[in-house]
C-alpha cells in the first residue's frame, strides 16, 4: 500500500508565498507520478504578516499542525518593519526549532563542475560537504534575553551534554549515510574554539567520545577561524562539519557564497521526531509581488525533505525523488538555464521553476 505523508506548509512572508507555490506544484506532480508515496499538504498560518493582522505570529493551531505532520516545509519568514513590541524580529522558524527540539541545523554545500562559483574549481574537483549547526543553544541560548546594562552587555553561551551527544550522533550517522551513497569519505570534523573557551573544550570532549564509537569513520578537529580559511582554499576536502550555533550561522553563509549566493542555499532543522525544511535566505520584501524571486533554494529544501522522509521511513521512492529533484536543480544551474538575477541571469520566478519542472518531466 502506498505511504501517504502529511506535510505542514508555512507559506511565509514577502517572497515566501511566491517561492512556495511552484515548489508545492513540483512536489505534487512528483507524488502523483509515483506509485511509492503520496503527499498531503496542510497550510499553517504564521509569520510577520499574520502577526500584524492577528497579534499572533505562531498560532497554537499552526503549531499543532506542525507537531502532527510527518515533515514541515517552511518558506522565508519575517518582515523588517513588523516586529514585536520589544523591537526583536518575528521569527516563528526559531520558535519551531526550540519547541520541537530541532537540534541539528543541516546546511549542504554542493558545487558541481560547470556550476558558477566565485572559486576557481581545479579540474576534476567538486564541492560536496554538509555543515551541521547545533540549532537550539550555543550563543543563541539567551536570544532576546541578554543582560544589557548602561556600561556593558552580556550574553550566555550554553552547551549541554544531552544536546551535544544527540548532535554528534546525528553527524556521524550522516557521514555513514553519505559514504554509503558514494557522496563522502566518511569524515566528520568538529569545528570549535577549544583553544580559548572551556565550553568548546567540553564540546570537543563529547565529540571525541562519540567518535570513539565509530572506528570505521575518520574524526578530526578544526578551529573555526582556520575552517573559514579552508572553506575558501580547499572546500572539496571536507565531508561533514559539525559546530556550535553561532559558528554554524556564520559558516553556513560562507558555504552559500561558495554556491553563488543564498538563493541556492537550502537547509533543514532536524530533531529526533520532527524536521523543518526551508531556504536560508530572507523574505526580500523589496522584490515581493514582482515575480523576481529565486525559487531554487526553496525547491532544494523540498528535495532535502523528500530525502529525509525516504531515509526515516525506509521508502526508496521518496529518497530517489529527493535525489532527482536535487539533480534537476543542479542541472538547471550548471546549464545556466533560466537563472534569476541574483545569480547572474534575467529569468523570473516562474521561468526558473519551469526550468526545473522541464528537467524533471520533459528532458
Amino acid at each position: 500500500m502506498t505511504q501517504t505523508f502529511d506535510i505542514a506548509v508555512f507559506h511565509g512572508d514577502g517572497i515566501g508565498p511566491e517561492i512556495m507555490a511552484p515548489t508545492l506544484d513540483i512536489l505534487g506532480r512528483m507524488a502523483e507520478a509515483s506509485d511509492g508515496y503520496g503527499l498531503r499538504f496542510h497550510d499553517a498560518p504564521a509569520g510577520a504578516a499574520h502577526y500584524a493582522a492577528t497579534g499572533d505570529s505562531l498560532p497554537e493551531t499552526s503549531m499543532q499542525i506542525a507537531r502532527n505532520a510527518d515533515a514541515i516545509l517552511l518558506s522565508a519568514m519575517g518582515l523588517p518593519d513588523i516586529r514585536y513590541e520589544d523591537g526583536t524580529e518575528i521569527s516563528p522558524q526559531i520558535d519551531l526549532r526550540k519547541a520541537l527540539t530541532l537540534f541539528a541545523g543541516v546546511r549542504p554545500v554542493r558545487v558541481r563542475q560547470g556550476q558558477p562559483t566565485p572559486l576557481n574549481l581545479p579540474k576534476g574537483k567538486e564541492i560536496d560537504f554538509v555543515l551541521i549547526r547545533e540549532s537550539t543553544e550555543g550563543l543563541f541560548y539567551t536570544q532576546g534575553c541578554g543582560d544589557v546594562r548602561p556600561d556593558e552587555a552580556r550574553e550566555t553561551l550554553r552547551i549541554t551534554r544531552d544536546i551535544s551527544e544527540k548532535l554528534f550522533r546525528f553527524a556521524f550517522d550522516m557521514a555513514q549515510t553519505r559514504r554509503a551513497a558514494g557522496r563522502g569519505q566518511g569524515r566528520v570534523t568538529c569545528v570549535d574554539k577549544a583553544n580559548v573557551f572551556r565550553a568548546f573544550a567540553f564540546f570537543r570532549e563529547i565529540f571525541d567520545a562519540e567518535a570513539a564509537r565509530h572506528p570505521d569513520l575518520t574524526a578530526d578537529h578544526a578551529y573555526v577561524d582556520a575552517m573559514a580559511l579552508w572553506m575558501v582554499q580547499k572546500p572539496w576536502d571536507f565531508d561533514v562539519l559539525v559546530t556550535e550555533n553561532m559558528f554554524g550561522d556564520i559558516l553556513s553563509d560562507l558555504g552559500a557564497g561558495l554556491m553563488g549566493g543564498l538563493g541556492l542555499a537550502p537547509s533543514a532543522d532536524i530533531g529526533l521526531d520532527h524536521a523543518v525544511f526551508q531556504p536560508c535566505h530572507g523574505s526580500a520584501p523589496d522584490i515581493a509581488g514582482q515575480g523576481l524571486a529565486n525559487p531554487l533554494a526553496m525547491i532544494l529544501s523540498a528535495a532535502m525533505m523528500l530525502d529525509w522522509l525516504g531515509i526515516k521511513h525506509d521508502n526508496p521512492a521518496l529518497a530517489q525523488d529527493g535525489r532527482r529533484l536535487r539533480e534537476a536543480v543542479e542541472d538547471v544551474i550548471a546549464r545556466g538555464a533560466a537563472l534569476t538575477r541574483d545569480i547572474g541571469g534575467t529569468a523570473g520566478t516562474a521561468a526558473a521553476a519551469q526550468a526545473v519542472t522541464d528537467a524533471l518531466f520533459v528532458a
